[in-house]
């Protein structure tokens, strides 16, 4: 029952969720399939594969996956990265395109899948947000700008925005306007048709879950109109690039072949691929379990996830995610369970079984002004904006992240990303922030000196530590208590605050006990206060604990207080601290 998600969902379904869930599949199967021939033209792979890659991940997800809302397949991002890794093998001469996005959709699976029964969800916490922003910034510009191509009628190359501007410009003579009128068409009415619908939808009256559908409808209706336009007029004659002939049929089942010189050239890709993969699909899942209320299991998904992946490899297809335009239009559209998607695999099932040959007319730069329309909304200026004022070094570690990926690479883009999210974890958390505190007047509350007019008392010093102590600050934790107390000759008593201590690992245990020993030597007693139950089960049998040369307090202001009462000073005005004499600041 845990791994199958799926016996609880039919052991609950109604014919009514049935309805709804039918009804959100066929508005999904009208955008998913313009967006999965696009997005396999985006990885460099025959149309069709888009389609195979949108039936079994569908069924297989539905199985595993915990998210009533999210849509599977081919994405933007997923597309960009598989591109890039064919690019990369391409070059040794030895396995076709089509070869390596299976094996890497069938690696991508086996490593969510591993993560998943290892409930290594987790992981992807180390990801900071502004990495994985600046990731899809940037990847969004490479992708709009790799489609240029096929809206000119251009022939241009380079993996990285460098490369592809320098192609631009050599080819630009070549324009073929007649694909440029077209694609350029396309693209005009793409971008402009989500604006005016916000706009009219007061005046005629349309529904909030109308205002969202049309302009994600819209792809699939320029789809229509371009095939027909090719079909009976004759702007055919003109050499406008088309998608071409695509047999009619279902894919043959394709067992994953444990090539181990192929795994070895992809196992670095994959594993960002599975990454970038679940991170965005467990956004936007998170999301829409918040806005009905239901869970999502992280584990659940990336087995979820993994599954679908293996179910796309099996069916000849590539690398597939959970999509947020697909998801969001499945989540307007009413899906309740994750068998719409079962749906809607089943609709596109029909279309590849006898329906291909209508689109063999259909315009490439239609497609890529598809393509372009949907990434430029992940391009967003306000919110980079937004994190400059607030975090100058998020927006930094965005900014590297960006420049990065864009002109080196997706998959050096997000390592680098990754890479320095750990370190900028690492590098704040080896620093923890500490403040000396004291009391407000009137209240039995402890703040920080620096912030607040509070009474403190000379002969006894409060520290407030806000953060886990764990090797990588056990040193600096040590360093910086013992230059603080040991400079102020009237301090008789120190008080660590642990409110904020969440855990102490055996390095920072070993920290606290030369602290103490060195303050037990300089004749300085050391207490603690507000220590966290968890915290207080490891250390009470330490010898820190057995060997405390003063107590361990419930509160601090029950510290202070029993501690105050000897001294004389405590009867008289209260001192208060300068700002200037915080080392913490």
């Amino acid at each position: 029952m845990k791994y199958f998600p799926i016996l609880n969902t039919l052991r609950a379904y109604r014919l009514e969720t049935g309805r709804d869930d039918l009804i959100a599949a066929i508005t999904v199967t009208i955008m998913l399939i313009p967006q999965s021939l696009a997005y396999a033209m985006l990885a460099g792979l025959p149309p069709k594969i888009g389609l195979y890659s949108s039936i079994l991940p569908l069924m297989f997800y539905a199985v595993f996956g915990t998210s009533g809302s999210l849509a599977v397949g081919p994405v933007a991002v997923v597309a960009l990265m598989t591109s890039a890794a064919i690019g990369e093998v391409a070059s040794i001469g030895q396995y076709s395109s089509v070869e390596v996005a299976i094996t890497l959709a069938s690696l991508s699976g086996i490593i969510l899948i591993i993560m998943g029964l290892f409930r290594m969800g987790f992981i992807v916490n180390f990801i900071s947000r502004s990495v994985t922003e600046g990731f899809i910034i940037a990847s969004a510009i490479l992708i709009a700008f790799s489609q240029l191509k096929h809206i000119l009628g251009i022939k241009m190359t380079g993996h990285n925005l460098y490369e592809m501007v320098v192609s631009l410009v050599t080819h630009i003579t070549e324009l073929h306007l007649p694909t440029f009128l077209l694609g350029g068409t396309v693209l005009i009415v793409l971008l402009i048709t989500k604006p005016l619908t916000r706009y009219f939808s007061p005046k005629l009256n349309l529904i909030n879950k109308w205002q969202d559908f049309l302009p994600r409808a819209i792809p699939a209706i320029m789809v229509i109109i371009t095939i027909l336009i090719m079909n009976f007029s004759n702007i055919g004659n003109y050499n406008i690039d088309i998608v071409g002939l695509i047999p009619n049929g279902i894919f043959d089942i394709q067992l994953i072949s444990f090539n181990d010189s192929l795994f070895e050239l992809l196992i670095i890709p994959a594993a960002l691929l599975s990454i970038v993969g679940y991170v965005e699909s467990i956004s936007v899942a998170s999301r829409f379990a918040a806005k009905t209320r239901t869970h999502i299991d992280p584990n659940n998904e990336l087995i979820g996830l993994g599954a679908a992946n293996i179910g796309s490899s099996l069916s000849g297809g590539m690398p597939v995610t959970g999509g947020f335009s697909r998801s969001v239009v499945n989540f307007n559209a009413g899906s309740k369970t994750p068998l719409s998607g079962v749906y809607s695999a089943c609709f596109i099932t029909i279309l590849v079984s006898g329906f291909m040959g209508f689109l063999e007319q259909l315009p490439k730069a239609t497609l890529a002004a598809a393509i372009i329309a949907a990434v430029i909304g992940l391009i967003d200026i306000k919110k980079l904006k937004a994190i400059w004022e607030y975090s100058k070094s998020d927006f930094i570690l965005m900014l590297i992240t960006i420049l990065v990926t864009l002109f080196f690479g997706v998959e050096t883009g997000i390592s680098t990303g990754i890479i320095l999210s750990i370190f900028m974890y690492l590098y704040l958390t080896s620093k923890p922030h500490m403040a000396i505190i004291g009391q407000v007047p009137g209240t039995e509350h402890f703040r920080n000196v620096l912030r607040h007019e509070v009474q403190t008392i000379p002969e006894i010093i409060g520290i407030r530590i806000d953060e886990r102590l764990y090797f990588a600050n056990a040193s600096y934790l040590e360093q910086e208590l013992f230059h603080l107390v040991s400079k102020n000759q009237l301090i008789e008593h120190c008080i660590l605050m642990f409110s904020g201590v969440s855990d102490v690992d055996a390095s920072a245990l070993e920290s606290l006990e030369k602290i103490h020993e060195q303050l037990t030597d300089i004749g300085i007693t050391l207490h603690l206060s507000e220590v966290k139950g968890p915290v207080m089960d490891k250390l009470r049998s330490t010898n820190l604990v057995k060997h405390l040369n003063g107590h361990i307090h419930l509160s601090h202001f029950q510290a202070v207080k029993e501690l105050s009462a000897k001294y004389d000073s405590h009867k008289a005005e209260s001192d208060v601290y300068e700002t200037n004499l915080n080392p913490f600041k």
